[in-house]
């Protein structure tokens, strides 16, 4: 993963609840940031960075994500107090994804994935347990046609309280379905197979040695970042374990 160094703080994207803004880095590129000061802290970049390369070696698209170097000296050029306290609040590591312009956001009355794109996500979310890609935010964009995975600080909500982890890791996700694409997800079963094999724990483990140090262990019960990954890698491979709960929920609401 690119870590890259913020230049310029753009705009903001009001539209977000923790405040995300569109900057420009060294890299000459524009980046949707995400700031480790807003919202969850960094448990929801956390989620992001887990769930969206997750997502990617699924082989659902996902804007590249980038760690981003955010200097508090950043500040001094913005005139709005509370982006000024977000900035300053989330000086050092943060993350991002690659800003896609003349993307427009994927609306269901106007046009469903098929079956088979629809299952997978499905089955992803379900999996990550994201609770945020719903009809009323669907967290998804069409660009050039295609539609790509965004926003999943909403995922892996567990790492909010770390009590009983263990179990609650082979438990079906229920919230499923509230899921924007069920209804057009007729096929989960027969992806179930090609995604958990997508998954391995080497990808999971390779995924989570990402997580900055910064991080990690923010009131979390670990002695250090390296049994906290550990606890990741471990949640996340428990839950491919056969029978997957929530793959059986997912289908069986789809169902009904």
């Amino acid at each position: 993963m690119r870590t890259v160094t913020a230049t310029r703080y753009v705009t903001p994207l009001r539209e977000g609840g923790s405040l995300p803004a569109i900057v420009e880095a060294d890299d000459q590129g524009l980046h949707v940031l995400k700031f480790r000061g807003a919202g969850q802290g960094p448990r929801a970049l956390i989620a992001e960075l887990v769930a969206g390369e997750i997502a990617r070696a699924a082989g659902l698209a996902v804007p590249e994500i980038v760690l981003v170097e955010l200097d508090a000296e950043l500040a001094r050029t913005e005139p709005d107090p509370e982006i000024q306290e977000l900035i300053r609040a989330s000086a050092g590591l943060n993350l991002a994804l690659d800003y896609l312009p003349g993307s427009v956001t994927f609306d269901p009355l106007v046009e469903q994935p098929d079956a088979e794109l629809a299952s997978r996500i499905v089955w992803f979310d379900a999996y990550v347990s994201n609770v945020d890609r719903t009809a009323r935010n669907t967290n998804m964009l069409v660009w050039h046609r295609k539609l790509r995975l965004i926003d999943h600080g909403a995922a892996l909500y567990f790492h909010h309280d770390w009590e009983d982890w263990r179990a609650r890791s082979v438990r079906p996700f229920v919230q499923i379905k509230s899921h924007v694409l069920l209804p057009v997800a007729s096929r989960i079963a027969e992806v179930d197979e090609s995604m958990r094999a997508a998954i391995t724990p080497q990808v999971i483990t390779d995924i989570a040695a990402q997580i900055p140090d910064s991080w990690l262990c923010d009131g979390a019960p670990f002695a250090d970042a390296r049994e906290q990954r550990a606890a990741y890698v471990e949640y996340l491979t428990r839950r491919l374990d056969a029978p997957r709960a929530f793959v059986a929920e997912a289908i069986r609401v789809h169902a009904a």
